[in-house]
């Protein structure tokens, strides 16, 4: 994927990706049935699960068996790279084969066996001081730049990927022998990564990137607040390259000044969201790090109540698209969520951009409102029962398509993204039962990780 940076100062997930020579077809109308309206919000949420995992079980990439960067129903890869996989989105991936595992929608013995295969790919594929890069060639374990200069460590990513990892480990360690020979081998690759090398010689702030060939050229320290909190997270945690509570708060929090008293629709932002301090950024900052991490009543130093932040981030988003100041037809209580993925450019072809209410042009991407059901849950299902009754041919072989839109047409395009449909399934989870959010939360090196950073949570003993 070819990506233009939307602005220099904006984190470097908002880029801009221009098919133009390649426009998508749409496909016919009616590929999949809409559903019978009198179906239950129970058995809708083990549809939309069960659809979403067919990314990650289906049309994996075939070798490592990780997650794809993308997959195109249509079979267009403008830049040649159905074989590239991608880290942090096939982190969301094993989140989403535990919760098929957890409500039997694939065999406990068939996923060890490929969950397994998976962790001795990683194992064997290319690391930058323990971390992997952005993307990897799924059929040589080899590093795929991301960018010219973004050919090494991805330290983001990478912890998407380890907070998969180790759920796998704590979900299988006490099971059969098999099991837990895959927790051990979920271990030694969580041990292996140096998260204190990327402080940039002892800064007290982490960084993005590392490359062996551009070293620290990318430059880019991770500031709050985006969607990388799991990062320090993770980093505090490790039981071998561990940072200290100061680089999280002088790093992460700006020395507290990322704190804001700014308001929305009568909500509290309670943070200040990078470049986007009116409305706050794009639905997945309030996602990728909480796929396992629970925000519920989760408080450090200066955050009284994390889940505040990101439920409030979700519902300045519902009410900016039910306002709908554009005037994009379709939006409303039924039709709502703006994040980062596919969109169509002007000449009707798809693109790539940071939907967001500061960037808004009348795409709506379904996960954005699926992966919020822990926040905003009768607004979600609201979505959810809309998407599968209302418009079928939103939905295709792995569930809701990546980008849609009313307004032009119920225009779509029948591609998928790895980052965007492995939040689906493990954010509903974590609704329904929480199943994920237990899983991390109680494992001994997260729990006096929380606690070295002044992190409090009564739901599960931290203090």
């Amino acid at each position: 994927m070819k990506r233009n940076i939307l602005s220099i100062a904006v984190t470097s997930l908002f880029f801009v990706y221009s098919c133009k020579n390649a426009p998508v077809a749409k496909q016919e109308a009616g590929k999949v049935e809409a559903v019978k309206s009198n179906i239950t919000d129970e058995q809708l949420m083990d549809r939309v699960q069960k659809d979403a995992l067919k990314y990650f079980w289906d049309y994996a990439e075939p070798n490592s068996m990780l997650g794809r960067e993308r997959y195109h129903e249509d079979n267009i890869y403008p830049d040649n790279d159905k074989h590239v996989i991608t880290t942090g989105g096939s982190g969301f991936g094993l989140a989403t084969i535990l919760v098929g595992v957890e409500r039997g929608f694939v065999p406990r013995k068939e996923a060890v066996k490929r969950l397994t295969h998976i962790m001795d790919f990683l194992a064997k594929a290319d690391r930058h001081k323990g971390a992997w890069s952005h993307w990897i060639n799924g059929e040589t374990g080899k590093t795929v730049p991301f960018g010219k200069k973004d050919n090494g460590g991805d330290l983001v990513e990478t912890a998407f990927l380890t907070s998969g990892i180790l759920m796998v480990r704590e979900y299988f360690k006490n099971g059969t022998t098999e099991e837990k020979a895959l927790a051990a081998k979920c271990d030694e690759l969580w041990k292996g990564i140096q998260w204190n090398w990327y402080t940039k010689g002892g800064q007290k702030v982490l960084y993005w990137h590392w490359s062996p060939e551009y070293q620290w050229e990318m430059n880019f320290p991770l500031e709050g607040y985006n969607e990388c909190l799991i990062t320090y997270i993770l980093a505090a945690s490790s039981p071998t390259y561990s940072i200290d509570a100061e680089t999280y708060y002088k790093g992460w929090t700006r020395n507290g000044t990322y704190l804001t008293d700014k308001t929305k629709y009568g909500l509290p932002l309670y943070v200040k969201h990078n470049y986007a301090e009116e409305y706050g950024g794009p639905l997945f900052w309030a996602q990728y790090s909480y796929i396992g991490l629970d925000p519920t009543g989760l408080s450090d130093k200066l955050v009284k109540n994390f889940f505040d932040i990101n439920k409030n981030q979700t519902l300045i988003d519902y009410k900016y698209c039910v306002e709908n100041p554009k005037q994009w037809k379709g939006y409303g209580p039924n039709y709502w969520g703006l994040t980062a993925g596919y969109t169509r450019n002007e000449d009707g072809s798809t693109g790539y951009t940071a939907h967001m209410p500061s960037n808004d042009n009348g795409v709506i991407t379904p996960t954005a409102a699926l992966s919020s059901f822990p926040y905003t849950p009768k607004e979600s299902m609201a979505f959810l029962r809309f998407l599968y009754t209302q418009t079928p041919e939103f939905i295709g072989s792995a569930g809701p398509y990546d980008a849609t839109s009313i307004n032009y047409n119920n225009w779509f395009t029948p591609r998928y993204l790895a980052i965007d449909q492995g939040t689906i399934a493990p954010m509903i989870e974590n609704y329904r039962s929480g199943f994920l959010w237990k899983l991390f939360m109680n494992a001994p090196e997260i729990q006096q990780g929380l606690k070295k950073l002044s992190f409090q949570s009564a739901k599960y003993g931290i203090k």
